[in-house]
């Protein structure tokens, strides 16, 4: 393969950093409208870290030999990533009680649907790249 994992994660990171400024930039809009900022950095940093975890372990099976073992790292990697949201979600919504904010919520599934978007085309890309694919 030519790019090395550092160059393909260049992007996810590139994503993170902007929304992070971005969110940043609008937080008295956010506190206007009862978006929580902590839940929506809390949630962007948690999905940065955990997509960039399954994009390694995607990127280490395209060395296989086995031409399965994308496909089954791509579905792992989805159900780690999945169970692991949903667990940091559970664990909010019994901390916060009465008090969960379901804007922020959402919006961090939203983030959740770039970060699983951006993951998954750059793999793609690197996919097509290898030449027994």
């Amino acid at each position: 393969m030519n790019k090395s994992f550092g160059q393909s994660v260049r992007l996810l990171l590139i994503i993170f950093v902007l929304l992070t400024v971005f969110l940043i930039s609008v937080k008295g809009w956010l506190d206007k409208n009862s978006v929580e900022f902590i839940v929506l950095i809390a949630g962007n940093t948690l999905l940065f870290i955990v997509s960039v975890s399954a994009y390694y372990s995607i990127y280490k099976s395209l060395d296989s030999s086995n031409p399965q073992s994308f496909v089954r790292a791509m579905y792992v990697s989805f159900i780690i990533k999945f169970f692991t949201l949903a667990i940091a979600a559970f664990i909010y919504i019994l901390a916060a009680k009465n008090n969960v904010n379901k804007p922020a919520l959402l919006a961090c599934a939203g983030l959740y649907i770039i970060y699983t978007f951006i993951e998954t085309k750059e793999l793609m890309k690197l996919l097509k790249q290898k030449k027994n694919a």
